[in-house]
């Protein structure tokens, strides 16, 4: 039953005059030590997602009343698809949105829309994986290694897939795979598994007008919205995909299809989805967007708090229809820390979802030179940078300074604590160099070109596809 707009404004009333007296009170305790953030210049938002389990911050700040708490009146509202959800940020139907971590740096750089988007905050760590059709498992499984118990030996590489592909080249038919978005994490961690596997998911070349990225490739991968990759799978239209959940767990709940690799096993802790804004709203409302980013920090926690305790609860706000909308058991498959590969196959992976530990909202400046890497791999940045560029495009659009604005204010309220967050004082944003990568190939966000000719499939250089 729909509130009467009186109600919903007196209760507005109610909530601010709260959150003023209980702001003027911590002021007055706190302000030798901190001073706390200004009221929102911009109270009611409209927020957008896409229905996957990693939008779970955004769902959770708004049930938990973490973003009233901040004097923010949000409204959430499902996308069709993530460029339609870009383009409703840039021309401010949406205030901001849940994005792939590639979105902004690709609008800011100028590959597709152009348009100059920052995230202060990073959503989750993990959370995607590659299915492929029962018919390609049945094709590769002859290959992969198998444990003592007879299953399957993870990770499952794509050198095991490599003898499939080759057959089906060899028989001129092309070996057709799925990937949500021309910028997303998932067609980067598609495309590096294959590579590693001695398989080469193709080129793009935006200066040849060819923004295909299938040039040279022996996979072909192509876009498909993510609640659509089932049935697209089970229609044969293509023989894999890589996307988040649910909808790997939804082929095995199905029958239609084998999950072998989460991104968990193919890069550990990788960073995954971010919250994005345009540069104009932070400038324009700094306070809405510190209490923003305060809101979903604190559901980040709820997420992950006690060892996972909340997620069965988080499973059942995200089953329903205005969010993720699978059924509970699918989102439960992963969410609550195991994964399923083949019926009955199921693993315990406690970090596939990581939402709060390991310092995962913090925007790293590192996490976004690793996508640049991978645009320029693979053709969408077409020429050559200096290192100096990728660290500049990474400050232009990565905030850590809102963040750690917003942490503060936090850890002095009493709401997070110190020891869960970065080292303000002496944080850089680049990580250590990380080396938890399938290939073994360690990467080091501060040499960007180093890391990139250290491949052995993938542009170097100056080299043009």
């Amino acid at each position: 039953m729909s509130k009467h707009p009186s109600f919903l404004n007196s209760r507005r009333r109610f909530i601010k005059r709260s959150l003023l007296a209980g702001a003027v009170a911590f002021a007055l305790a706190a302000a030798p030590a901190f001073a706390e953030t200004g009221w929102p210049e911009k109270e009611d938002l409209k927020f957008g997602f896409i229905k996957l389990t990693d939008m779970a911050p955004l769902a959770v700040a708004y049930e938990k009343g973490y973003f009233e708490d901040e004097g923010l009146f949000v409204k959430l509202e499902a996308q069709a698809n993530w460029k339609v959800l870009l383009d409703g940020v840039i021309d401010g139907q949406l205030d901001g949105a849940h994005m792939l971590a590639g979105q902004p740096l690709a609008a800011t750089i100028g590959f597709g829309t152009k348009a100059h988007i920052v995230t202060p905050f990073s959503m989750d760590l993990n959370g995607n994986g590659i299915t492929v059709s029962n018919d390609v498992w049945e094709q590769m499984k002859q290959y992969v290694p198998k444990q003592a118990d007879g299953k399957p030996q993870h990770p499952i590489k794509a050198d095991y897939l490599k003898p499939v592909v080759d057959k089906y080249k060899a028989e001129g038919k092309p070996f057709k795979m799925g990937m949500v978005f021309p910028v997303s994490t998932h067609n980067y961690e598609l495309r590096y598994w294959l590579a590693a596997g001695g398989i080469s998911p193709g080129f793009y070349a935006p200066e040849k007008g060819d923004i295909t990225g299938t040039l040279k490739a022996d996979a072909l991968l192509s876009v498909t919205p993510p609640p659509q990759m089932p049935a697209t799978l089970e229609a044969g239209t293509i023989y894999g995909y890589c996307v988040g959940e649910p909808w790997n767990q939804q082929a095995v709940f199905k029958g239609i299809g084998v999950p072998v690799i989460t991104d968990y096993e193919i890069w550990k802790d990788n960073p995954e989805k971010v919250f994005g804004m345009t540069k104009e709203f932070t400038d324009k409302y700094p306070n809405t967007t510190v209490r923003v980013v305060k809101a979903l920090i604190r559901a980040a926690k709820w997420l992950d708090e006690n060892n996972n305790a909340n997620r069965p609860e988080a499973v059942k706000i995200l089953s329903e229809s205005k969010y993720v909308g699978a059924d509970y058991e699918v989102i439960a498959n992963s969410m609550t820390g195991t994964f399923e590969y083949e019926k009955g196959d199921k693993r315990e992976v406690p970090d596939f979802n990581v939402f709060y530990r390991y310092n995962a909202t913090y925007p790293y400046y590192s996490d976004a030179v690793w996508y640049l890497t991978q645009m320029r791999r693979w053709g969408q940045i077409a020429e050559q940078k200096p290192d100096s560029w990728y660290d500049e495009v990474a400050k232009s659009v990565y905030r850590p300074d809102i963040y750690a604005t917003a942490a503060k204010e936090l850890i002095a309220e009493g709401k997070v604590s110190a020891d869960e967050m970065p080292n303000f004082a002496t944080e850089t944003g680049y990580r250590a160099p990380q080396t938890q990568f399938i290939d073994d190939v360690v990467y080091d966000g501060t040499k960007p070109n180093a890391y990139i000719d250290s491949f052995k499939i993938g542009l170097k250089g100056g080299e043009k596809p």
